[in-house]
């Protein structure tokens, strides 16, 4: 039965669920932030959790395929490396699980912050929408939304 598993999960079947995954997730935050579902469901470390054992999984099977794990330090030498890098498909879906996995953890921060400031769940599914698409640029948008309800100006917090 493991060995199904493994055959069934190729590259691509782990891409397509991975994209497929992440979407009730962000359903539930977009449309219903203040939802116990979302509470327990979206912002909580369940979704993490499943986009980490899919990780795991495609680590796995870089392993098998002997990686060369070490190689991927080589991005930080020149843009030119990570070029190189993303034409192996094991490692752009690496990218692509951790590319999902913290654009979803934005937004269920910001979830839960927008809820201490009783930011309008209606304006705050801009920001949330446009994490979802190109994520600092939402977390920038969220900011400046932000600012408003609390009143002032922080650059940390």
């Amino acid at each position: 039965m493991i060995e199904q598993i493994y055959n069934y999960f190729t590259i691509e079947m782990l891409y397509f669920w991975v994209n497929l995954g992440v979407l009730p997730f962000w359903f539930l935050i977009i449309f219903f932030p203040q939802s116990q579902l979302c509470k327990y469901l979206a912002t909580s470390i369940f979704p993490i959790f499943l986009l980490s054992i899919a990780y795991g999984f495609a680590l796995y099977k870089s392993y098998l395929n002997t990686y060369d794990f070490l190689g991927n330090f080589n991005l930080y030498l020149g843009i030119e490396n990570v070029t190189y890098l993303f034409e192996n498909n094991l490692f752009l879906l690496l990218f692509w699980v951790h590319f999902v996995s913290i654009n979803l953890f934005v937004g269920g921060w910001v979830v839960k912050d927008s809820q201490k400031f009783l930011i309008n769940k209606y304006l705050l599914a801009l920001p949330l929408i446009v994490i979802y698409l190109i994520g600092p640029i939402g977390l920038f948008v969220y900011w400046i939304i932000r600012i408003f309800y609390a009143k002032r100006l922080s650059l940390y917090e």
